[in-house]
């Protein structure tokens, strides 16, 4: 209804909008919160220049070529599908398909097909380094959607006849959830085992990856600039900040060029995904804290209707 709403043109406050949709309302990030990670990074980031300079260096030296991209992602299909299989049973017979697409506003996407079949498709325009690939194949397959959306139609549509599993809305408080459950999922399944054979298959692929221990203190400085984005879709929509204002604030705490700024404020006033940016951020810090370290609350995740207020009740 809320989305009806909007797309007929009603001037719902961006932040009830949100709300209405998704369950869980907005807020603006603390700027020192992003202080800290930018001084993080200055400490870890090697190189000389600006602290922006080195990010960008760092990551150029890592990025895969368009055409790579697919390649790298199939290459690490079998080793996640392995490593979730582990975890719980995968239904017999569910396959996928993986294709590279331009000019979107997203970076990948799941095309949830029914029947256990997906088609994943990556937006190769966007620059991506092998570790970042990792991250794609975990949050669209392995653990990630394309395993959810198996699961629970075998174990809640075909085995129990729920047939509302059958239906994948964007503006529903269940694609938090979902989201939530494909940025956790890989901290789950990834162990020492598999992180070197990942290293091992990027490698041989002739890519550069850095050594483990710094590359991981440097994600979780990154992961705390997650909201800018967030942060940006309330300036435009609550603020009625310009197009130009929110790239500069994209550009300034995220440490990305003008193009991925500009991406990135793309994908906030888009019709359909400006009020979708959140779940990204809020659903992982709701499943993370929902499983609470224990990896067989992923397994409910993916196998039960855990819905949005199962969440919310355990976040103090």
């Amino acid at each position: 209804m809320t989305y009806a709403r909007v797309l007929a043109g009603d001037p719902i406050p961006y932040a009830d909008e949100v709300e209405q949709c998704y369950g869980v309302r907005p807020e603006r990030v603390d700027p020192g919160i992003y202080e800290a990670a930018h001084a993080q990074l200055d400490e870890l980031l090697p190189g000389e220049g600006t602290l922006f300079e080195r990010r960008q260096a760092w990551r150029e030296s890592q990025l895969v070529s368009g055409e790579t991209v697919l390649t790298v992602f199939s290459e690490l299909l079998p080793l996640l599908r392995r490593r979730t299989a582990e975890l719980l049973s995968l239904p017999e017979g569910e396959s996928l398909t993986v294709d590279a697409v331009h000019d979107e506003p997203w970076w990948a996407f799941n095309y949830y097909q029914g029947d256990l079949r997906s088609r994943v498709v990556v937006n190769v325009d966007q620059p991506t380094t092998g570790l970042d690939v990792l991250h794609l194949v975990a949050h669209e397959v392995y653990p990630g959607h394309h395993t959810e959306r198996a699961l629970k139609e075998q174990l809640l549509v075909r085995e129990q006849g729920l047939v509302e599993e059958t239906i994948q809305l964007v503006p529903v408080p269940q694609a938090l959830v979902s989201e939530g459950i494909a940025e956790v999922g890989l901290e789950v399944v990834l162990d020492d085992e598999v992180d070197e054979e990942v290293r091992s298959i990027l490698r041989r692929k002739g890519l550069v990856v850095p050594e483990r221990e710094l590359a991981e203190r440097i994600r979780q400085a990154n992961d705390a600039l997650g909201t800018v984005g967030l942060d940006a879709a309330l300036m435009i929509h609550e603020d009625g900040a310009t197009e130009a204002e929110a790239e500069a604030f994209v550009e300034r705490w995220r440490l990305v060029p003008p193009e991925q700024a500009a991406q990135n404020v793309r994908f906030a006033t888009d019709p359909t995904w400006r009020a979708y940016t959140i779940t990204y951020s809020a659903g992982e810090e709701l499943c993370r804290a929902w499983l609470a370290g224990d990896p067989s609350r992923l397994r409910r995740l993916l196998t039960e209707q855990v819905r949005v207020g199962d969440l919310t009740a355990v976040v103090p």
